[in-house]
């Protein structure tokens, strides 16, 4: 089986160019990052839980996270301006296409009553994203060194100026969205 990236170029591109009619091969959609993050709400009252979720994203993508800070004060969540509220980690490249192998390959099919992932998660500008209740569904996490099961959102980011044309690309990819 090729892996995501060489399958990108020797039969994703060729089918794009078919089926959308373009001539210029850097027209055609194309898969630019993929964006993983945990908000930790939690993070206000226990500072271990950022050195939990850290850890945690780090074995699922092999790249050190971001701390997300809050960019303004809301009062009933005790939550001030600055304060560490989330990470995330920004995948490109090679990172990137070995992710989505195993995120399509391994991760979806061991999702619980998995019918395919929803085709309406589209942002209006060809972005699609993806939450999972509970990082376990990750082969790399160890169920028994986990402090606290915690939900994490995957955002996969694309050239597509449509969400037809990134739905495309990400079906030709391999995700299995509902219904088709």
């Amino acid at each position: 089986m090729l892996a995501a990236r060489e399958r990108y170029t020797q039969e994703v591109l060729p089918e794009l160019k078919n089926r959308l009619g373009h001539q210029n091969v850097m027209e055609l959609p194309r898969m630019t990052k993929i964006v993983v993050g945990i908000g930790l709400g939690e993070a206000i009252q226990n500072a271990k839980a950022l050195e939990s979720a850290e850890k945690d994203l780090t074995t699922i993508t092999g790249q050190k996270p971001v701390v997300t800070h809050a960019r303004r004060s809301i009062a009933t969540f005790k939550l001030r301006t600055g304060m560490p509220i989330g990470m995330m980690v920004t995948l490109r490249g090679k990172r990137m296409y070995d992710f989505f192998d195993r995120l399509v390959g391994i991760v979806l099919p061991r999702l619980r009553d998995f019918r395919g992932t929803s085709p309406e998660a589209f942002d209006g500008r060809g972005n699609y994203s993806l939450g999972f209740k509970e990082q376990i569904v990750f082969p790399e996490i160890e169920y028994d060194k986990i402090e606290k099961i915690r939900g994490l959102q995957v955002t996969i980011v694309t050239t597509a100026r449509r969400d037809d044309e990134a739905r495309l690309l990400l079906k030709l990819m391999g995700m299995p969205f509902a219904g088709e």
